[in-house]
């Protein structure tokens, strides 16, 4: 009865952990037809944010061709993901794995790197003497945006669609305001 009770307590504060991740970030409103929530500039660019503005929240959401990202800062440096994984990745916690940068899934704890969008497991080799867990790659799962930094603006390039990643499956699902989009 013990042990049921302190999961349900464990449980109880990561979601409170999350409410409050998720509370703290800022949603980027931006209208334009051509993109779907974000202003295109003409080099092809979108505009997310204010670089000062993103560095104080450490995380933004924007649309980009109706698609949800959300752009991390950390460390010195910023990252763009699609903001779904296999659940909503936006209010994640964000810890250091192997080395890198992770975002890990309250939910599923998946952990998915910033740098690469690389899911992360940690495994054995059976066939090994004596084996020991070791951090292993999934691969890339989480489609990543290339960031540009000119004059004080954060920008993303347009994903580019012609290679596919599993988070595709789940933007496509909640893009332009589904079922289930961010903040529903």
């Amino acid at each position: 009865m013990l042990d049921l009770v302190i999961l349900s307590l464990h449980f109880f504060i990561c979601f409170l952990i999350s409410i409050a991740l998720w509370r703290r970030t800022k949603d980027v409103d931006s209208h334009s037809s051509s993109t779907g929530g974000a202003e295109m500039e003409p080099d092809g660019l979108i505009f997310i944010g204010k670089e000062e503005d993103i560095k104080k929240s450490q995380r933004i959401t924007a649309k980009v061709n109706g698609r949800e990202i959300v752009v991390f800062y950390r460390e010195g440096k910023f990252h763009a993901l699609d903001s779904r994984c296999y659940r909503k990745i936006l209010a994640c916690v964000i810890s250091d794995i192997d080395g890198q940068a992770c975002i890990v899934c309250p939910w599923h704890k998946f952990k998915i790197t910033l740098e690469t969008g690389e899911g992360l497991y940690e495994g054995i080799n059976p066939q090994e003497p004596s084996p020991t867990p070791k951090w292993q790659s999934k691969g890339v799962k989480q489609r990543i945006h290339k960031i540009t930094i000119d004059n004080g603006n954060v920008y993303v390039s347009p994903p580019d669609l012609s290679v596919s990643f599993d988070s595709d499956y789940y933007a496509d699902k909640y893009k332009n305001g589904g079922e289930l989009a961010m903040g529903k």
